[in-house]
Formats: structure tokens, C-alpha cells, sequence
């Protein structure tokens, strides 16, 4: 199944630089002919409001690296009463959503993300995985696209991993193939497509291809009980049951 690509909000100190701000709010005090006036900072409520939900959704990413799921939660449907427009708080949701096994929640909130930034890469893989995971292939490869496309998205080959993955399971051999050699190419190490290599090689099979593949699969991550399986599987065709 293909792999969100959940990359939540890191701790943000967030001062008077936020978009928007500039010099409006800044009224000079009266001051002694020859005297330099001072300054007193003014944020608008605008302003203000977005540094309360970057300080709202910094929070409920580090309850949620915590484990603190119902603290998370809250921080993050705060977040999100305070700016509906933005993809973050939707995303964080969708991930608790998924932690906790309501996959059918989770949907709609990628959904919206996806809706509310169409050109985001991570926000369109993290749709695509979950559409992938609903078996609803055609949509999920079409939101891998638009992932890899994306402008400013440094990290295609998750995009591309997941396209591969999902093209797998959907019975189309050779996008598999196009697109997990692309995602290896970009990382070599990326344990969703080494894996889905050697099933791709399996199912072919290109047995000693395959034992390739899981054997780079096993040094590039812990194992497991889906890649241990799979790598019995490919030794018992070798005729190596040890």
C-alpha cells in the first residue's frame, strides 16, 4: 500500500516577518524636535491571527509526535477555525485520523488539502496514497502525476515510489516498473520502492532479480513481516528452504 508523505509543521518562531505584515501597524510616537522617534509595533489582527495558528498547528504536530492524540486533535481543529483556507491543519487531521484507523475520515480531509493546494507535491502524494489505499487506482495515479509535476516539490521519488506501488496492485506491470526505477533513481534507498520492486520481479518471475531487490530492501530498513514474507517466498522458488 502506498506510503503518506505526512511532513508536519516543525517548530516555527514566528515574528512580525509574516506575509502581509510590512510596515502597516507602525505609528510613530510624538517625540522633542531633534529627538529620534520611537516606534511601537501594532500587529493587525490578521497578523495576529496567523501567528496564533502557526503557534496552534506547531503545537499539535509535537502532541502528535508525542502521542498525544487528543491534544493534537485540538490544537489542530483550532488551527483550522482560524485559517479554513489553508491545507496544514487539514492534513494534520487526516493523519490522526489514520493513526487511529478511520481511513473513511481521513479522506475527505486529504481531499480538502488537495483542494485548497492543488500544486502542493506533499499535500497531492498524501491524496493519492489515501485514494490508492481505497482501491480507486486511476484517480491515485492522476494525483502521483500531478505530485511529481508539481512546482517546488523536493521530493518526487516519494511521489513516484507511491505511483509504482499503486500502479502494482492495479495490475499495470509496466507503469510499475517506469516508475519505481524512476523513484530508485532518485532514491536508491527508498525502501516503499525497493520493496515494490521485488514484488514487481516476483510476479514475473525474475526470482534472482527479485532477491536483489528485497536484499537492498532489508539494508535500507528494518524488516518487515510483509518483506520477510516476501523474502521466503522468493527463496523457496530458488529452491533455497533454509
Amino acid at each position: 500500500m502506498p506510503l503518506p508523505d505526512l511532513r508536519l509543521p516543525a517548530v516555527v518562531f514566528v515574528a512580525l516577518a509574516i506575509a502581509g505584515c510590512g510596515s502597516k501597524g507602525v505609528k510613530p510616537m510624538s517625540a522633542p524636535l531633534g529627538v529620534a522617534p520611537e516606534y511601537v509595533a501594532r500587529d493587525s489582527a490578521d497578523t495576529r491571527r496567523r501567528v496564533n495558528y502557526q503557534d496552534q498547528l506547531t503545537l499539535a504536530a509535537e502532541a502528535l509526535r508525542s502521542g498525544q492524540s487528543e491534544m493534537a486533535e485540538k490544537r489542530a481543529k483550532n488551527a483550522l477555525k482560524l485559517e479554513p483556507g489553508r491545507p496544514d491543519a487539514y492534513v494534520l487531521l487526516a493523519a490522526l485520523a489514520t493513526q487511529r484507523g478511520a481511513t473513511a475520515e481521513a479522506g475527505p480531509l486529504f481531499q480538502k488539502a488537495a483542494e485548497l493546494a492543488p500544486n502542493d507535491g506533499n499535500v497531492l502524494n498524501n491524496y493519492g496514497a489515501w485514494l490508492c489505499g481505497q482501491a480507486r487506482y486511476a484517480e491515485a495515479l492522476t494525483f502521483f502525476d500531478r505530485a511529481v509535476a508539481a512546482p517546488g516539490y523536493r521530493t518526487p521519488g516519494a511521489a513516484l515510489a507511491n505511483a509504482g506501488g499503486c500502479a502494482l496492485e492495479a495490475g499495470q506491470p509496466e507503469r510499475a516498473a517506469r516508475d519505481l526505477r524512476r523513484a530508485l533513481a532518485l532514491d536508491p534507498a527508498n525502501p516503499y520502492a525497493l520493496e515494490s520492486m521485488a514484488r514487481s520481479e516476483y510476479a514475473q518471475a525474475r526470482y534472482f532479480e527479485a532477491r536483489a531487490f528485497v536484499q537492498r530492501r532489508l539494508s535500507a530498513a528494518p524488516a518487515t513481516r510483509s518483506v520477510l514474507q516476501l523474502a521466503s517466498q522468493i527463496e523457496a522458488q530458488l529452491g533455497d528452504t533454509v
